[in-house]
C-alpha cells in the first residue's frame, strides 16, 4: 500500500522560506511521478511543482523562480524549496504521486487517482 507523509510547514514572515519534505514507500513502480499541490480554503487545490519520471520539473506560473522541486531517489523523499515566501503562498501543502509513468508536467494538473499524503500548513505573514 502507497503511503505519502508530509512534513515540514510552519509559519514564517514575508520574505522567509521554508522546506517541505515528502517520503513515499509501498509503490511497486520505481520511475513513479510526484508533485505538491496547495489549496486555500473555498478553494480547489492547485498543481504548485512537479517532477516527471524522467527527472524533469514543472512549475506553476506563481512560484517559478522561487521554489524547487527536488528528489532524493536513494531516501524516497522529495522535497519543496521555497524561497521569498509571500501572504499569497499561505495554503495547505499536499505531496502526491502516481504509481506510474509520466511526463510533460502530468502532476501540475492531475488529481484523480493521486495518492495524497495528509497536507502541512504553510502561513506566511506580512
Amino acid at each position: 500500500q502507497v503511503q505519502v507523509v508530509e512534513s515540514g510547514g510552519g509559519s514564517v514572515q514575508t520574505g522567509g522560506s521554508l522546506r517541505l519534505s515528502c517520503v513515499v514507500s509501498g509503490y511497486t513502480y520505481r520511475s513513479y511521478c510526484m508533485g505538491w499541490y496547495r489549496q486555500t480554503p473555498g478553494k480547489e487545490r492547485e498543481g504548485v511543482a512537479a517532477i516527471d519520471s524522467d527527472g524533469s520539473t514543472n512549475y506553476a506560473d506563481s512560484v517559478n523562480g522561487r521554489f524547487t522541486i527536488s528528489k532524493e531517489y536513494a531516501k524516497n523523499t522529495l522535497y519543496l524549496q521555497m524561497n521569498n515566501l509571500n501572504p499569497e503562498d499561505t495554503a495547505m501543502y499536499y505531496c502526491a504521486m502516481v504509481d506510474y509513468f509520466c511526463k510533460g508536467g502530468y502532476l501540475l494538473h492531475h488529481t484523480s487517482d493521486n495518492y495524497w499524503g495528509q497536507g502541512t500548513q504553510v502561513t506566511v505573514s506580512s
